[in-house]
């Protein structure tokens, strides 16, 4: 009986289309999925494929993993000549908590609230989570850049007059990336009736993507957010030592290294499940961090820095198989430890960890939340686009393009709406 081709040719085509409608359907399913860390919602935790053609450009001089050259060298947005003086009249107090993921947003809130009320800016302390765990701005921040970045923006200064008490201001609540009309609505009146002001910022959400929707706020806040902050020397003398040891350390590299964001006391109080439908995760433990970046292509020579405060017995699976593999303790200049190692809870550790994360030449957020989400802003401003979301990967090998940050495929953090 013979056979005909028609037949077969037409039995070839109804099977190519079964299949790229089964990859229509599981490419859909996935992109619709966003890992969310427990408690923290609306936060950039799934991979994106990206097009190796036109985002990234791998560096020709490494062999020792698929490294990426740098992103683009962006400006700011906005234009401080932009900003009218506005004339001051009464206070605006806050405080600096939990770690400069935090910080950066609320100092964000708090100026574009001040310069909306037209209130004087005080000088922010730092608070730790521990009660009595209080810290001045400048132990930790540079005083100078902060209030000379904020010129013609909003007054601002480093203690309350004498004659001014801070039992008489009035505590108000402010929702993080505070909009204008709650401003308006639920603060400006509170200010106009006592004339001083304490602000507490929440975070309802750690959402850090760009909107549609602009306001004349949104160059203050942007301002504010990526053009304030800078450590002062000694706490950004010890950074740079440790990223100096970190690039020694991978020669083999060319002097790049992977931050990773790793806390296993983290892990164990919210766990790392994967998601019944797609096995999608909000975090991922030492193990499969370690087989991620081996299937991505990276060499057992690479130099990897864990925010882990300290070294944990849990973590030893990733230094089998990454030998320089380091925690802060193990980098940290020895004559600044005593200072910077107090407790595995400083304030030191943290900001030590977030610009290390932020300076890096790869980022790998095992966790997510704001951290990721602050950290990832602060890397788009530098042009350090290389932020790579773990995955549990089938098989033995996947390209480093299918697991690049939302935040950077999809250019939809805030960072883009505040540089060009």
């Amino acid at each position: 009986m013979g056979v005909d081709l028609r037949q077969v040719v037409a039995g070839v085509l109804t099977l190519t289309m079964f299949v790229m409608l089964g990859n229509m359907i599981k490419r859909d399913h996935f992109d619709s999925v966003e890992g969310k860390f427990p408690g923290a919602r609306d936060v950039e935790f799934d991979s994106e494929k990206v097009s190796e053609q036109g985002l990234v450009t791998f560096s020709k001089k490494s062999t020792n993993g698929p490294w990426v050259e740098g992103g683009l060298d962006l400006k700011p947005c906005w234009k401080e000549s932009n900003f009218d003086d506005v004339e001051s009249k009464g206070f605006v107090t806050f405080s600096l908590t939990n770690g400069p993921e935090y910080h950066v947003s609320q100092i964000a809130d708090a100026v574009v609230v001040a310069r909306y009320i037209g209130a004087t800016l005080v000088l922010p302390d730092i608070r730790g989570n521990k009660p009595g765990d209080e810290r001045k701005f400048e132990e930790i921040y540079d005083v100078e850049k902060f209030v000379k970045s904020l010129v013609g923006v909003v007054k601002v200064v480093k203690g309350l007059p004498e004659d001014v008490s801070i039992r008489d201001f009035a505590v108000v609540k402010v929702p993080n990336r505070v909009s204008e009309d709650h401003i308006a609505e639920q603060i400006e009146p509170v200010f106009r009736t006592n004339s001083n002001v304490r602000l507490a910022t929440f975070f309802p959400s750690v959402n850090m993507r760009k909107t549609t929707k602009t306001s004349a706020s949104d160059p203050v806040a942007c301002l504010a957010m990526f053009g304030t902050l800078e450590l002062q020397p000694e706490v950004n003398e010890v950074v740079d030592s440790m990223i100096e040891r970190l690039r020694t350390l991978s020669r083999k590299s060319d002097g790049r290294f992977i931050a990773v964001d790793l806390r296993v006391e983290i892990l164990d109080k919210k766990g790392c499940h994967g998601s019944s439908a797609t096995g999608t995760k909000s975090c991922f433990n030492a193990q499969e961090i370690a087989i991620f970046l081996r299937k991505i292509g990276f060499g057992k020579d690479t130099t990897i820095y864990l925010t882990q405060p300290r070294w944990d017995e849990s973590l030893d699976v990733l230094k089998d198989i990454f030998p320089k593999t380091y925690t802060k303790e193990s980098i940290l200049p020895a004559d600044k430890k005593a200072k910077f190692l107090e407790s595995e809870d400083s304030e030191f550790e943290k900001v030590i960890d977030f610009y290390m994360c932020s300076q890096s030449d790869v980022f790998v957020p095992a966790i997510s939340g704001l951290f990721y989400a602050n950290v990832a802003g602060k890397r788009i401003a530098s042009g350090k686009t290389q932020i790579l979301v773990p995955a549990d990967i089938p098989g033995t090998s996947s390209s480093v393009t299918n697991h690049f940050s939302p935040y950077i495929s999809k250019k939809n953090h805030l960072a883009h709406s505040c540089f060009c």
